[in-house]
């Protein structure tokens, strides 16, 4: 009886096991991958409205109640706070 015999049933058996195995770690690789760059693309967003936007829809609210004659509210000081310290600058 030839040696492959023994050898061929038992490496299908790990095959059929370890190729399932490395394809799910290869979707999981990939599916968290995207959420990390989902999630910095929002920060990134948020943190550009924060610093850049909302001065100027402050200043443009502004003026338009002046324009109106009606006084402004005292406008918020805008403060964003980095929680994840991830980029400096």
């Amino acid at each position: 009886m030839p040696i492959f015999a023994f050898i061929w049933p038992a490496s299908t058996g790990w095959l059929t096991t370890l190729f399932p195995v490395c394809v799910q770690f290869v979707l999981f690789l990939r599916w968290l991958h995207r959420r990390m760059r989902n999630d910095e693309m929002i920060h990134a967003c948020v943190r550009d409205i924060a610093l850049t936007h909302l001065p100027h829809i402050y200043d443009s609210l502004l003026a338009l109640a002046k324009e109106k004659g009606t006084v402004p509210p005292k406008t918020p000081v805008i403060h964003f706070v980095d929680f994840h310290n991830r980029r400096k600058g």
